[in-house]
């Protein structure tokens, strides 16, 4: 949804992730982008080129924080080092809020560096709601959940994705990063219904949107954002956007990574199905205000005139 309290109450558009491959060409040529989405932890460091080309890139573009390892999911407490430094980002970067995954990935400090899906509990859902909670009271900005893409399952689940996932966030009153490639991935890999998953979460809740390109193989897809948005993705966006509306969007594109026109032109596909939402609401109001007094006067009239016409001579 645009300007909710879980994107801090912006409207941006069409985004794309900031890249090390692109930087000359961003910082040379200065294209117009709506936004950037920058992984927190390449950032969290001391100095160095990181944020020097950071700092060049707030001097006139906006940022979207989005990170990798606050494994929301694990046992584990979190981290004060890392919160501390993702708070000193957030305040460097200003980012209006700040996206996670729904995910686990770490054990007693050591950390596997992936994106391990949960077992669907209540019990689970708890406490991460509670480990999100103590995060976002920590970096003091609104946080979005991203569900992942899986490739096994828990035989301890007693419900499915979408209900945990919307379990977790009404319990954490936090929003919805929705990554509609991960849902098509794993309605492929588990057999579900990814229209019947987007039908079924807090539509309002959702702050951020992304989509990206995955791989098909034999027995499974896996989510490799190595090239464009495939067909399938487009369509369960255009799905997306009708529910949950014009929705800050982000291309991620991550491995054989094209040159920054090209990554940039794909991302700006989406412009049509944002477009296709605005144009529709647009006639909706009209109809609306055709409803009204004198819209029903007409709409009178004219059933007058279609009954005098069908009376018989």
């Amino acid at each position: 949804m645009p300007a909710n309290s879980f994107n801090n109450h912006t409207d941006y558009g069409i985004g794309i992730g900031l890249r090390v491959p692109h930087y000359r060409h961003i910082l040379e040529k200065k294209p117009v982008v709506d936004w950037f989405e920058i992984i927190s932890e390449n950032f969290m460091v001391d100095g160095g080129r990181p944020l020097e080309v950071l700092d060049r890139i707030l001097e006139q573009y906006r940022v979207v924080q989005h990170g990798v390892s606050m494994y929301f999911g694990s046992a584990d407490k979190p981290d004060r080092e890392h919160l501390k430094r993702l708070k000193t980002l957030v305040r460097r970067t200003r980012t209006p809020w700040l996206s996670d995954h729904l995910c686990w990935g770490s054990v007693d400090g050591r950390f596997t560096h992936d994106l391990l899906p949960m077992p669907y509990t209540r019990g689970v859902a708890r406490h991460t709601a509670s480990k999100i909670r103590h995060v976002r009271d920590v970096v003091e900005v609104p946080i979005c959940v991203e569900n992942v893409s899986s490739y096994a399952e828990f035989h301890q689940s007693d419900m499915t994705e979408w209900e945990f996932l919307s379990e977790v966030v009404e319990a954490a009153d936090c929003g919805i990063l929705l990554d509609v490639n991960n849902i098509y991935v794993s309605s492929k890999n588990h057999g579900f219904d990814p229209y019947e998953y987007l039908n079924n979460i807090p539509h309002h809740r959702v702050g951020q949107i992304h989509i990206a390109g995955h791989t098909k193989f034999k027995k499974y897809i896996l989510d490799t954002h190595d090239h464009p948005v495939l067909d399938p993705v487009w369509k369960l966006y255009a799905h997306a956007i009708k529910l949950c509306g014009h929705t800050a969007t982000l291309l991620e594109w991550d491995d054989r990574i094209p040159s920054f026109t090209e990554v940039h032109d794909e991302a700006l596909k989406a412009t049509q199905f944002l477009g296709d939402h605005s144009a529709a609401r647009a006639r909706g109001a009209k109809n609306s205000s055709e409803a009204g007094p004198k819209g029903k006067a007409n709409r009178e009239s004219k059933g007058r005139i279609a009954e005098a016409e069908l009376a018989p001579a």
